[in-house]
């Protein structure tokens, strides 16, 4: 059981890290984001990145927040797969 509990949420975090992905390169084609697929990125995604974008400013143009955000994303995956195989093994 744990080996498909194992794989459906690794399965779902890295969804979710594409998605962040793909909502920061839509940042580039601001038109991009006005599309509906935009708007439902921009709704999964904005509240997550938000926290992130409050405590690291831009460097100039660049905006590092959706990196560290990708990471600790990558660090909950693994914290929260230790766990469960704590759990169940």
């Amino acid at each position: 059981m744990y080996s498909y509990l194992e794989l459906i949420i690794g399965f779902a975090f890295k969804v979710y890290q594409f998605m962040i992905i793909a909502y920061v390169l839509m940042s580039w084609v601001p038109q991009m984001r006005d599309t509906s697929i935009g708007q439902l990125l921009e709704r999964f995604v904005e509240p997550y990145l938000a926290p992130f974008r409050r405590f690291i400013p831009p460097l100039g143009f660049i905006d590092i927040s959706p990196i560290v955000a990708l990471f600790a994303l990558y660090f909950a995956q693994l914290g929260l797969m230790s766990l469960l195989k704590m759990i169940f093994l």
